[in-house]
């Protein structure tokens, strides 16, 4: 058989061994940017929490002298679901580090502040009895939506809770 016969019919070393190579770099490239997707939100742009505890903060500064708040990357979520585990059964749980704080982010249409306090305020109770610092955020939005976050989070310049 010719070199050509060779090549048309898929024979030889050099007939599928770009299309291994290509696959394995975009295998290689696959896993170094998930590798890198956490830390990525520094380099884009603050998260989704991050961008709300800003405003709430932002808008916290003028009511009061105390620093604004970071919120750091989420390490777990919660939200509250018929028939799954409450908040302080979820966060038993989670692994304990001195660190965590857990945030109870709701969000609420026009008109639902009221709503909304009362729905974060009962689930941060819940995690009362975890020894878990918490904090609540109250956000306006399109529709009324509730959930926890657990994150290592620190005050802004290094300050210890």
């Amino acid at each position: 058989m010719s070199a050509v016969q060779q090549v048309r019919h898929g024979g030889g070393s050099g007939g599928s061994s770009w299309q291994l190579i290509l696959a394995d770099l975009a295998l290689i490239l696959f896993l170094v940017t998930l590798t890198a997707l956490p830390q990525g939100e520094t380099g884009i742009g603050p998260g989704l929490a991050g961008r709300v505890a800003g405003s709430a903060a932002a808008r916290a500064q003028t009511h009061s002298p105390s620093p604004p708040a970071e919120v750091a990357a989420a390490q777990a979520l919660y939200r509250p679901v018929a028939g799954g585990p409450s908040l302080g059964e979820w966060l038993a749980g989670q692994p304990h580090d001195p660190r965590a704080t857990l945030t109870v982010f709701a969000f609420h249409p026009a008109g639902g502040e009221a709503a909304a306090w009362q729905a974060a305020r009962r689930l941060a109770a819940s995690a009362q009895d975890s020894g878990v610092p918490v904090r609540i955020i109250i956000s306006g939005g399109s529709a009324a939506d509730l959930y926890a976050s657990l994150a290592y989070d620190s005050a802004v310049g290094g300050a210890g809770r």
